[in-house]
């Protein structure tokens, strides 16, 4: 397959981020020495580096660890679904599996510098890149191509903040990087961070293809996604619907099977708007291509996966980190053609792989097996891409945005019932249909049948004002509720800020 590997990037000394620890300003104006980067090729691997935080690997080195967003742990799944109602608590490996499988945020106070609020550094970093790439003698068409990868990476940062965050203190003038000003903490107004990244993501779109020559690379779909979920966010509906009909009219469509879309074999398709292009050589390290390792947190240790042949699939632990509730599996119709990725029973194997006699139930499970992305690849972890964005989304999303401006149309009640026909149950019921406050519920049940494990719950149920009833109604207990599911500002933060940017509420 024709994929990116980020991991060139990695390599090139030349644009290696400085080590400084935690905040400290940091120049990026000896990243661009006399000689690199000089034509549109080094421009093309310079530019690269604005990847970085999409990929999905372990971890990668920026000052310190840092996670990926679509990566394993501290990914968009683990922080958005993990806490959620649909997955259980995970007490077996303790510390912060523990605290976030039970929904419990304070411990993130001291979260140092490998949380995600040292992205804003990156932020940094991309202005500056940005900043090379308009200064540069390269032709106009490469520079804009260029750009709008870079803008796209900044305004997406933007949002996977704002959402965990709120406001964030970002560099987006490179004048300011390298003084003072740079060092400064305090959260912008709220209106110029949300239009700086409003006109990141809507340049973006302008002059990113729908299709790139290379598979993997940012295109149009992506970049109107994110603004489409920005607006949503702030329930801006008229702008959101404005944003779903642009991605409507791009000529995607639902595809027959549900399944197929997180097979390997069948993981291109017109349905999944931009993944992350995952090699099934991979394995999560240094130089080494994406990879996916959900199964491995999905699949208790005695599951037998699907293959008879090659390395037994078998998760990390039993019961398995991520498993959904009961409740969850039973809300599906049982026609729903998405409850099959949801495993009620299966016959037990040892590490070898063997019959253990052993019938794992209802009566002796935490909950269904999730089984979204399924082994039938003998590799050591799967090559199945991640989708990030699928047609499916936008359907609902603009649905959302319909009703949230003019309530349940029919158009708007149309798209949903395009989604639960794909999956072989009937239209919504009039009672869903009867107010806007009915179909928003509605909604919002319907994104956890078609998206479930796909990193969305907590934004979703914080969109829909819904994080601490839903929490509560399965079980857990949010810490603190008060903070309506946004993370708290790590404490070396606010000691580095000297009082200019204040914790967020609850905390």
């Amino acid at each position: 397959m024709n994929r990116i590997l980020l991991a060139t990037l990695l390599s090139i000394v030349a644009i290696t981020i400085g080590c400084k620890k935690g905040l400290d300003r940091t120049s990026f104006g000896v990243l661009s020495p006399v000689n690199f980067p000089k034509t549109e090729a080094e421009f093309e691997t310079y530019a690269l580096e604005v990847y970085k935080p999409f990929g999905s690997k372990w971890s990668y080195s920026d000052g310190s660890t840092q996670y990926l967003w679509h990566g394993m742990e501290w990914s968009n799944t683990f922080i958005n679904d993990l806490p959620s109602d649909l997955i259980t608590p995970f007490p077996e490996w303790g510390g912060y599996w523990t605290e976030m499988s039970n929904a419990n945020f304070l411990p993130r106070i001291n979260m140092g510098t490998n949380g995600h609020f040292q992205k804003t550094r990156f932020i940094t970093r991309i202005t500056k890149i940005i900043d090379d790439i308009e200064k540069s003698s390269i032709s106009d068409t490469k520079k804009k191509a260029l750009i709008a990868e870079a803008r796209m990476s900044r305004g997406w940062l933007m949002y996977y903040l704002y959402t965990l965050y709120g406001v964030v203190p970002v560099v987006l003038d490179p004048a300011k990087i390298g003084t003072d000003a740079e060092a400064d903490l305090t959260r912008p107004d709220k209106a110029v961070f949300l239009n700086a990244a409003y006109e990141d993501l809507r340049y973006a779109a302008d002059n990113l293809v729908k299709a790139p020559a290379e598979y993997g690379r940012f295109n149009k779909g992506i970049a109107l996604g994110v603004l489409l979920r920005f607006y949503l966010f702030e329930k801006d509906y008229k702008k959101a619907e404005t944003v779903g009909k642009e991605i409507g009219a791009l000529g995607y469509s639902l595809i027959a099977n549900y399944q197929d879309l997180f097979r390997t074999a069948t993981e291109k398709n017109n349905e999944t708007i931009w993944a992350v292009s995952v090699d099934p050589a991979g394995d999560g390290t240094g130089a080494k291509s994406n990879f996916n390792a959900w199964d491995f947190y999905t699949y208790p240790s005695d599951y037998p996966g699907l293959l008879t042949t090659g390395p037994k699939k078998g998760g990390y632990s039993n019961p398995a980190s991520f498993t959904a509730t009961w409740a969850f599996y039973d809300s599906f119709d049982p026609a729903d053609k998405r409850r099959a990725l949801l495993i009620a029973n299966y016959s037990a194997v040892n590490s070898a792989g063997n019959p253990t006699n052993v019938t794992k139930t209802r009566a002796n499970l935490r909950g269904p097996v999730i089984a979204k992305y399924p082994d039938d690849d003998a590799t050591a972890f799967q090559g199945n891409d991640i989708p990030v964005l699928r047609y499916a989304d936008v359907l609902l999303m603009l649905a959302e945005a319909i009703n949230g401006d003019a309530g349940p149309t029919a158009e708007a009640v149309g798209l949903v019932n395009q989604v639960r026909a794909r999956a072989g149950i009937g239209n919504l019921p009039a009672t869903s249909t009867a107010s806007k406050e009915a179909f928003a519920t509605a909604l919002l049940q319907e994104r956890a049948w078609e998206l479930y494990f796909e990193g969305f719950r907590r934004i979703d149920l914080m969109r829909f004002g819904k994080w601490n009833e839903y929490l509560l109604a399965a079980g857990k207990t949010p810490n603190p509720a008060g903070a309506n599911g946004y993370f708290p500002i790590p404490q070396y933060v606010l000691s580095a800020s000297g009082g200019k940017i204040q914790q967020n509420s609850g905390y």
